[in-house]
């Protein structure tokens, strides 16, 4: 029961703080600037995401070529970069982690 009732007060606060902010972004118009900014919102969550887990795949920084976290993520950007392919982007870099993590290269 006292699970139930913390999951309840946590879906009560996350609401409330968000659900105004929507409101009243739905009936006023936003200025430019700050829309500008809001578009890099979900690259900058992502990239705070995906950085501690390549630069840092145990703990400790590990910027060297034995990362297969570093180096399948280099590989992914720069085919992204090149092809601008979701699908190949992805492939690429499971691919290339999954070799050097079979071959005990990273």
């Amino acid at each position: 029961m006292k699970n139930a009732l913390l999951i309840f007060l946590m879906m009560v606060v996350t609401f409330g703080v968000r659900y105004p902010v929507l409101a009243l972004v739905g009936r006023y118009e936003l200025p430019a600037p700050l829309v500008r900014a809001l578009r890099f919102v979900p690259v900058a969550v992502l990239s705070a995401l995906c950085a501690p887990m390549i630069l840092l795949p145990d703990g400790t920084w590990d910027l060297s070529l034995a990362n297969a976290h570093l180096v399948a993520s280099v590989v992914s950007i720069v085919v992204a970069w090149k092809s601008r392919h979701l699908l190949l982007t992805i492939v690429a870099g499971l691919l290339v982690f999954a070799l050097l993590r079979i071959s005990g290269l990273g």
